[in-house]
């Protein structure tokens, strides 16, 4: 179990960096927009592409990824009826917040706990996939839309089809598809910028959190709390109901889903809410709470199920 926690502890030393950073200013007050742009249009589509062109298109396409994807639609349906209909809130906090409930941290957090907890680092890649070719040109796309003055239905695919991560994953998926073993000379250059994705992202959401106080009275705290309740017990119990009563899966399989259902919010949906300056608040505090808070529910998803 104590292996098991090696995720959480890289994660939490780069931001520990990003927060003394934040302190120090040792960066200036540019640091933060500067690092956000440099992760969305350069880091994070390297990365995407790299994880989805090595991925084993058995995994991508296995009988997790249905699963996983009814847990995911459930708590981001629940969320924007809370969140629009409710409370009235905007559209962009909308899907920051249904965003921050649904969408899980299967990269950075994800591949190591897999490989640690479950035994393998594959089984994030249908996550992976479902949320780089469904969720994220959805979320783009309706981001730009609610961001842009002048806009209209063409524009909008335009954007989401340009849009680098889009691309980024479109190319990673059919590399994988295709069988294609692309030479050292493509594939390098794109592991060493890919590697640099994540512990800037997590270095920047560190510097977030410099003189930021978590669930304070400015910001959404119901937002907040709600995003987190659905991330750490709605949509791992979803995932567990869905794999074992409606898909009938295996026992291991069903571990496998419920413990990538109860990983915490990705890194992402903090990097779209600065990227978009729509609520970074919800963003940044339910990343927070959600990877501090799964750790015990995903030893309690071991010991129950594994």
């Amino acid at each position: 179990m104590l292996e098991s926690l090696t995720g959480f502890v890289v994660v939490g030393v780069a931001i520990l960096v990003g927060w003394i950073i934040g302190r120090i200013d040792l960066l200036g007050e540019h640091a933060r927009p500067v690092l956000a742009r440099l992760t969305f249009f350069v880091l994070s589509p390297f990365l995407l592409f790299v994880v989805l062109a090595q991925a084993d298109v058995r995994t991508l396409f296995s009988a997790l990824l249905p699963v996983s994807a009814i847990a995911a639609v459930t708590v981001i349906v629940i969320h924007v009826v809370v969140a629009r209909l409710a409370w009235r809130r905007s559209v962009g906090e909308t899907v920051i917040g249904a965003l921050s409930a649904g969408q899980v941290n299967s990269n950075n957090i994800g591949i190591p706990l897999s490989l640690y907890l479950l035994g393998s680092a594959a089984y994030p890649a249908p996550v992976i996939l479902m949320q780089l070719l469904v969720f994220t040109p959805i979320t783009m796309g309706i981001l730009d839309a609610v961001t842009t003055a002048r806009s209209s239905p063409w524009r909008a695919i335009g954007r989401v089809v340009t849009n680098p991560i889009v691309l980024g994953s479109v190319l990673g998926t059919l590399v994988s598809v295709s069988g294609i073993d692309l030479p050292p000379v493509v594939m390098e250059p794109a592991v060493l910028l890919a590697n640099a994705c994540v512990p800037i992202l997590l270095i920047a959401y560190g510097i977030s959190l410099h003189g930021q106080r978590v669930l304070a009275p400015s910001g959404r705290r119901r937002d907040v709390v709600v995003a987190t309740v659905l991330k750490l017990l709605v949509m791992p119990a979803a995932a567990w109901a869905v794999a074992e009563f409606v898909f009938g899966l295996s026992a291991q399989d069903v571990l496998v889903v419920t413990v990538l259902a109860a990983l915490p919010t990705a890194q992402n949906v903090f990097n779209y809410s600065q990227r978009y300056d729509i609520g970074e608040t919800i963003s940044r505090d339910t990343v927070f709470l959600t990877t501090i808070g799964c750790v015990p529910v995903l030893i309690a998803i071991t010991l129950l199920l594994g």
